[in-house]
């Protein structure tokens, strides 16, 4: 077990690291610090999601029987990922951190300020990001010691289709860095956000019920009588993972109304002056 884990807590920081003094230093680029963090950051998380979805579609593909099959790549990559999710912590904390420094709020003041601008900014930071940071230490403290004690080798594919969860996180990644970046009225904005709207329902909201959907279908129970059929703890445990899903899907469904949706012209100078 503890193999995965070191290489993981060595790759992810490493190549974030690796990243951002490739954009700092690059003579054709020479980024400035926030900007290489910012973009780092992202691309390790679409990285890691890509490396995510892969070992799922291996696992899940792999998995016959959806209970009783085995696959190595279930615990080896869920143990490589664990480390991923305490660094993505910190790299959040970094982007925010750079973005409040660029709008002007730092601490230049002295010590007194700067510690009392970096404790400003760590509460804006969990105001802000609490719903990510609360899913990234669940995942640690929860997810993982379940997936690794409790199932005992058992749902391998259901492990496998939760890892193809992020199939949509380069998509949001890249839609972040262009709103960043004033990219929204350009075309490809407007395509990402398409991929990542179909991507995030199929691949985190329609999960769920698809998974119960698989049970049933194995265990010759219809969709509906699949709930009652499976232990209450099993059912919270959906609905827990299942809700800042529904959550987030709501803010990009907002956020995609908002960019197809037609701007108004605007007022004439007859109008203005009315």
């Amino acid at each position: 077990m503890l193999t995965p884990m070191v290489a993981g807590g060595v790759v992810f920081p490493g190549l974030f690291l690796l990243s951002k003094n490739t954009l700092q230093r690059l003579p054709q680029l020479r980024w400035e610090e926030a900007d290489a963090v910012i973009v780092s950051a992202r691309l390790v998380s679409s990285v890691q999601a890509i490396m995510a979805s892969t070992a799922g579609y291996i696992v899940s593909t792999s998995c016959k029987h959806i209970i009783d099959d085995q696959h190595w790549l279930s615990s080896a990559y869920t143990q490589f990922a664990v480390p991923y999710f305490i660094y993505d912590i910190y790299a959040m904390f970094l982007c925010h951190w750079h973005k409040h420094q660029v709008k002007g709020h730092g601490g230049d003041d002295g010590a007194a300020g700067a510690r009392g601008s970096t404790w400003a900014v760590a509460r804006g930071y969990l105001h802000k990001e609490f719903l990510m940071v609360l899913h990234h230490a669940a995942m640690v403290l929860v997810c993982f010691p379940l997936s690794v004690v409790w199932r005992q080798g058992k749902g391998d594919f259901f492990l496998g289709c939760m890892l193809m969860a992020e199939v949509s996180t380069p998509f949001v990644c890249l839609g972040k860095i262009l709103i960043q970046y004033k990219q929204q009225h350009t075309l490809l904005h407007k395509v990402n956000g398409a991929l990542m709207l179909l991507s995030f329902l199929c691949c985190r909201v329609l999960l769920f019920p698809y998974l119960y959907w698989a049970y049933g279908r194995h265990a010759g129970l219809p969709l509906l009588a699949v709930p009652l059929a499976i232990p209450a703890h099993v059912n919270l445990g959906a609905a827990l993972l299942l809700a800042p899903q529904l959550y987030w899907f709501f803010l990009i469904c907002r956020g995609a109304c908002r960019l197809f949706r037609p701007r108004s012209p605007p007022p004439s100078p007859c109008q203005a002056q009315d």
